[in-house]
């Protein structure tokens, strides 16, 4: 009977595991069965190199099995050689698979990431389907959001929140960026993910060859609503999506820098909502963290600083912000709380505080620290004129 019992739980396991494999085929395999031709290069690209690795550790495995089992105590007629410590023909093997496994890996990951850089546009749409040369990819601007995605396409002049259409065989360029934090831009189904960073724009191409429904995700922790900072991802064909873009205009709505400011506070578990129109330079304006009247955008302060600066002049050129993640930007006490740099060209509206408790500014002309008197000529012009001018 005590033999009896151990056959019994070896093969309750067995039928256990059998019973379990319907369950296991109804699995999402989205990663290695996408729906795009981007994400299926990638998932082929894991299927080999993990057939590769392989190739060294079935054998390793098999071999400490057939060891352990050949060499255990109870084997009387194992070879015993006490004093063996080398093999040249068993040293080549050990060394040379391996190595070559290497190579091939590092091949086969070479060739990948030039073919898959997520910068370089398609060549094509399927395998033996190039794109020709006249074909323009559709643009979308993603916008990482707390805690949400905000999707703005340039030619259909529409927006959206947690949705994406997209037409199928068609390729889609991505321009993405952040509001706040870095989170990652991920849609298993279509393409590998990239990183959306605050002040910075990243690229991602790709296409859909089957029409669906699928899901988009943030695969970056970013705070406390990440888990729910998911969107729905929409593949239609030509004329569905010609359809969705119909009903988002019809739908009203128009997303400006007001309304993206207010979008912009952090929110969880946001509905899809959709814009009939886009303020233009929307997406520019907020990748260079000027959103808010009358800052500084930062390709014209990088301009200003790379023909030497503003001067003095521009010491007290500086605006309060207001608005942040959980209370008023710029309340911090202090001249130097949490400022920006205002934009030289602004409104003479804008150049008063942005808090609305601040007193208004006397708008009259100014005089005193780094600035000439009225009517005389600025010495740092001047200073500037009379150098000497430098050498081709």
């Amino acid at each position: 009977m005590p033999s009896i019992a151990p056959r019994l739980a070896r093969r309750f396991r067995l039928i256990l595991a059998a019973a379990a494999i319907p369950f296991l085929a109804g699995c999402n395999m989205v990663v290695l069965d996408p729906a795009g031709d981007v994400a299926r290069q990638q998932g082929n690209l894991i299927l080999v190199s993990t057939g590769l690795m392989l190739l060294i550790i079935v054998p390793v495995m098999a071999l400490t099995i057939l060891f352990a089992w050949r060499y255990r105590a109870a084997n009387r007629q194992a070879t015993y050689r006490p004093d063996w410590d080398h093999s040249t023909q068993l040293e080549l093997v050990i060394w040379a698979a391996p190595l070559l496994i290497i190579i091939c890996l590092g091949a086969v990951t070479w060739v990948a990431t030039h073919l898959l850089d997520p910068y370089r546009p398609l060549a094509r749409t399927a395998p033996g389907q190039a794109i020709a040369a006249e074909t323009q990819p559709i643009d979308v601007q993603v916008v990482a959001l707390d805690w949400k995605w905000l999707f703005i396409y340039p030619e259909q002049g529409i927006a959206t929140v947690n949705e994406l259409a997209l037409p199928v065989n068609h390729p889609v360029r991505f321009r993405i960026s952040a509001s706040s934090v870095m989170n990652s831009f991920y849609i298993p189904a279509l393409a590998g993910q990239i990183y959306a960073m605050p002040g910075m724009e990243t690229k991602l191409h790709g296409v859909f060859n089957e029409t669906g429904q699928y899901t988009g995700f943030s695969a970056n922790y970013s705070g406390a609503g990440f888990s729910d900072m998911r969107f729905a991802v929409k593949s239609l064909s030509d004329a569905g999506f010609a359809q969705w873009v119909a009903e988002t205009k019809a739908g009203g709505g128009t997303l400006d820098r007001a309304a993206y400011l207010k979008l912009e506070k952090p929110s969880e578990k946001v509905p899809v909502q959709r814009f009939a129109s886009v303020e233009p330079q929307l997406f520019d304006a907020v990748v260079n963290l000027c959103v808010e009247p009358g800052k500084m955008c930062m390709h014209d302060m990088m301009s200003i600083d790379a023909a030497g600066g503003a001067g003095i002049a521009g010491i007290r050129n500086v605006r309060s912000l207001t608005y942040d993640k959980f209370a008023a930007r710029g309340t911090e006490p202090g001249y130097w709380g949490k400022r920006y740099v205002g934009a030289l060209c602004s409104s003479p509206l804008l150049a008063q505080d942005d808090r609305p408790d601040a007193t208004p500014v006397d708008l009259a002309p100014l005089t005193g620290a780094g600035l000439p008197s009225p009517g005389e000529p600025d010495s740092a012009a001047v200073a500037l004129a009379s150098r000497p001018a430098p050498r081709s």
